[in-house]
């Protein structure tokens, strides 16, 4: 066998979005790992997009914590879990179980959130334990609450692929959910008959594929679908059968509804009656109908109300249940769902019971046999925080999570974390934004290495599997919780040995007194055996001992979870437009992008996935640049009362004129100044407490520099006291942008001891240095050579450099064999005849923009001509939407 030869397959799931792909691993001999999609999980069917695709990449020990720190000293697994212990149980015994706190993340494995929420509210006698998830899910949650008497998802992934109209809500779903977008296309593609409705603030690659797109503005989803609701009553599109036999309170709903007003509607939509009546009626004469919503609609300050004024629509029409319709939330992370089935948000018990209900904790009390349950909710995320900046909560545990960078008013977050008396944190990194202020900082398993099972959106439990050994002294979430339960005094209840044995348990408890009360129940499983879990085919819940009650989907016949067995429709009153309107000029959104993933932790150590987009940006209107000067590729200042940050201009029409989107992944690891939820303001739903992300106000300035600089080298760039410096990964090294206000006198001796440390090859030669400076552009060049081979190269200029970067991120694999080549590099462009890439658009297949142009310029004219030319967009797919706009724009342009 081969030294990079396969060694076995291992079938896993992937850690990042909630779709839920299936993966096989094949671990190779030589120490590296290929990831391919699973042909037969239910999921992906094999797809997988670019971030999966490259997860291979991101396995490596570089920045791994590895062993247990106190005080950023070295210790032992005892002396650390002695130390939280003791901690934890003094403070709750001098001041109450109220002054602990645990957070968590839907990074972590279901069996590790059950332990977490069993040690908190049931031992340690708090519900102060919620989520990341209360970022993205909670006002879904909440109105699913509200509606149906549980947070059940009715429908199935097929039901996207059986539908004739699907309406998508506040969700670029082409970059954050790209399987599951492919597979709406691909159905598209086979039924042309398939309408897609984007309802998105912002174009898009979602919208680049809509039949109909409706820029709605931020925080007009409740008057769009009020305003629908009013349209069905009217026109008698109603199904008054479903409505009488399953539901209560529609007339009160109808009524606030129609006090809108379409005047009203119209402004706070800010969308032409047309544009409304099309969609309206679109809406009213197609039967399967798939509404799927995701962070436009639950980050809000009104997010649970949008979610009902949703939910209203399919009841009122009966489309809920059925093949082919209903409202679909799509989960922002891998876990999110099986956090919320365990109970990890603060107002949640186990197995989807409510604190609230005095039955549900006189059940979770009787089963884990403990007289400690909490009472009451807990303090959700931002009350959380707010309560360790006061003093109020004196010990926190952060386990696979930075809420320095996630959290709205992130400073904030952060000063009360360094004046916190006692952090915990449990992570894989050993150096991140949170975990610079933990008093105990835990080594933790990563994807790969750690075993258990995850819950996808549409309520599909699978597994993932162990590939990898355990690095040094990391241990698994679990056992780590498990480990301070018992030495807390609680040894019977966390005598766990292995995962398999808590999921047990959790199968255990979703169908102990359930005789169909609660929709959450995997009691089919409460004895799997260990050959059995290990072996798990992924399979969606419920699933109980009783055929009869196993079901697909869930509500076309009734059956909801009020006790009275109906749903409830919310009334949607009339609102007025954000306040981010009223005191600054410009709306800020935030969100994600394509090729990374949280504050990239994971996909920051791709050099493909960097190459997409690699420095943090804000999207500004054309007319909107113009107006403040600030031009194309500029720094830009974005800010508001809570602070500013510093990020690079993309000038497009797909923005919206005042409003401005920044991507939400850069931390102080990879940027000088990019948090941008450091601007968000601690502003929360009043019932689901989740954050309101899209709608934040702020202004915009540029940036003046007098330098400005792009770096290529094979050692990591430190510009820490520069004004602006972005890194990247970049192949068989690190890129850097940079720029400061003046020039600093040392920078070219700092920029060329990246070249010069470099130690001697074998042959004894030492690197050589050659320099050029343009004086006619002002362009300074600084490379630094080891005989064939670049060590790096920095540019700096008194304005943006003019460096071809898809090019430049490339030298480090090039080899130089003449003093000809090595000059070459020093102006900053290739040489003549070489096929510059440009700007990677297809990351799977590495196609640039400028490749994809000139297949477009010899004759190809649509996305599978373009594919078949240059390979774009036959990997995942979530280019596809960015190759049609290249496509149309070079369209434009050669028709004038």
């Amino acid at each position: 066998m081969s030294a990079g030869s396969c060694t076995e397959t291992t079938r896993s799931t992937c850690p990042y979005c909630g779709v839920g792909c299936g993966v096989l691993v094949n671990k190779q001999q030589d120490g590296s790992v290929e990831v391919k999609g699973d042909p037969d999980h239910p999921a992906n069917f094999g797809r997988l997009c670019s971030k999966g695709m490259a997860l291979g990449e991101t396995l490596d020990m570089e920045g791994r914590l590895l062993f247990p720190k106190v005080h950023g000293q070295r210790k032992s697994w005892d002396e650390a879990l002695d130390l939280v212990a003791n901690t934890f149980a003094r403070t709750i015994a001098e001041h109450g179980p109220d002054s602990v706190a645990f957070y968590g993340s839907g990074q972590m494995l279901t069996e590790d959130y059950y332990v977490a929420n069993k040690l908190m509210k049931g031992f340690m006698g708090t519900a102060n334990i919620d989520s990341n998830s209360r970022l993205c899910m909670a006002s879904s949650v909440a109105g699913h609450k509200i509606a149906f008497g549980s947070d059940t998802v009715p429908g199935t992934y097929e039901d996207l692929e059986q539908a004739d109209l699907v309406v998508l809500v506040g969700s670029n779903a082409a970059w954050c959910h790209p399987v599951l977008f492919q597979r709406i296309l691909a159905a598209k593609a086979s039924r042309p008959s398939l309408k897609l409705v984007v309802i998105d603030p912002r174009q898009s690659a979602s919208t680049q594929h809509a039949d109909m797109h409706l820029q709605v503005r931020p925080d007009g989803d409740s008057a769009l679908f009020a305003g629908l609701l009013d349209y069905l009553s009217k026109n008698n599109f109603l199904d008054q059968g479903y409505i009488s036999a399953h539901t209560q309170d529609f007339g009160l709903a109808l009524t606030a509804a129609k006090s809108w007003g379409a005047e009203a509607i119209e402004a706070v939509c800010g969308l032409e009656t047309e544009e409304l009546e099309g969609f309206y009626k679109l809406f009213a004469r197609t039967e399967k109908v798939v509404t799927l919503y995701s962070q436009g609609v639950n980050q809000s300050s009104s997010g649970t109300a949008k979610v009902g004024a949703i939910l209203n629509c399919h009841l009122a029409t009966g489309r809920i249940g059925r093949v082919g319709m209903g409202p679909f939330s799509l989960t922002g992370q891998p876990n999110a769902m099986g956090g919320r089935e365990v109970g990890a948000l603060a107002n949640m018990l186990a197995a989807h019971m409510s604190i609230e209900d005095e039955s549900h904790r006189q059940t979770v009390s009787d089963f884990w046999e403990t007289d400690r349950l909490a009472f009451e909710t807990g303090l959700k995320a931002v009350e959380m925080f707010d309560a360790v900046a006061s003093g109020e909560i004196k010990a926190i545990w952060i386990m696979a999570t930075s809420p320095v960078d996630s959290m709205p008013n992130g400073d904030l977050v952060e000063t009360a974390l360094k004046n916190c008396e006692f952090v915990v944190t449990s992570d894989i990194l050993g150096d991140t934004d949170t975990l610079r202020h933990a008093h105990v900082a835990l080594p933790s398993l990563g994807w790969g290495e750690k075993s258990g099972t995850v819950t996808n959106s549409e309520r599909r439990i699978s597994r993932q599997r162990a590939f990898l050994s355990e690095p040094e002294e990391a241990r698994a979430d679990w056992w780590q919780l498990a480990q301070v339960g018992q030495r807390m005094g609680f040894e019977d209840a966390f005598s766990f040995d292995n995962p398999v044995q808590i999921f047990r348990e959790h199968a255990a408890l979703s169908g102990y007194q359930n005789n169909g009360e609660r929709d959450f129940d995997i009691s089919a499983y409460d004895d799997v055996s260990e050959g059995a879990y290990e072996a798990l085919t992924p399979f969606q819940w419920p699933r109980t001992r009783e055929p009869a009650r196993n079901k697909e989907r869930f509500f076309s016949d009734g059956g909801f979870f009020h006790k009275n067995g109906r749903a409830r429709f919310v009334q949607i009153e009339p609102q007025t437009l954000g306040e981010a309107t009223h005191n600054y000029a410009f709306t800020l959104n935030t969100g994600r992008i394509r090729d990374q993933w949280h504050t990239m932790t994971r996909t920051g150590k791709s050099a493909r996935l960097s190459a997409h987009l690699g420095e943090p940006f804000a999207e500004i209107h054309p007319e909107d640049a113009l107006a403040l000067g600030i031009r194309h590729a500029n720094l830009v200042e974005v800010s508001n009362g809570l602070g500013k940050i510093l990020v690079r201009a993309l000038i497009t029409s797909r923005q919206s004129k005042g409003e401005v989107f920044v991507p939400m992944h850069w931390s102080d690891q990879f940027a000088s100044n990019a948090r941008v939820d450091r601007l968000v303001p601690p502003k929360t739903d009043g019932t689901s407490g989740q954050p309101a992300f899209k709608n934040v106000g702020v202004k915009l300035r540029p940036y003046v520099g007098a330098l400005y600089g792009f770096v290529v080298s094979r050692k990591k760039p430190e510009l820490i006291d520069l004004d602006y410096w972005v890194v990247s990964r970049c192949e068989g090294g690190w890129s850097a942008e940079f720029a400061h206000t003046h020039r600093p006198a040392n920078i070219t001796e700092r920029l060329q001891d990246l070249f010069k440390d470099s130690a001697p090859n074998q042959s004894g030669a030492r690197p050589e240095l050659v320099s050029m400076v343009n004086d006619g552009s002002g362009l300074a060049t600084h490379a630094g050579f080891q005989e064939e081979t670049l060590l790096g190269a920095a540019f700096m200029a008194d304005r943006p450099v003019g460096v071809s970067r898809g090019w430049a991120r490339g030298l480090l694999g090039f080899r130089f064999h003449n003093s000809m080549s090595r000059h070459g590099v020093l102006a900053g462009l290739p040489s003549n005849g070489s096929v510059e890439p440009g700007a990677l658009i297809c990351s799977c297949m590495n196609v640039g923009v400028n490749q994809i142009a000139l297949a477009i310029e010899q004759g190809a004219s649509s996305l599978d001509q373009v594919a078949a030319a240059t390979n774009a967009g036959t990997g995942c797919g979530s280019c596809r939407g960015d190759i049609l706009r290249i496509i149309e724009d070079l369209q434009v342009v050669a028709a004038q």
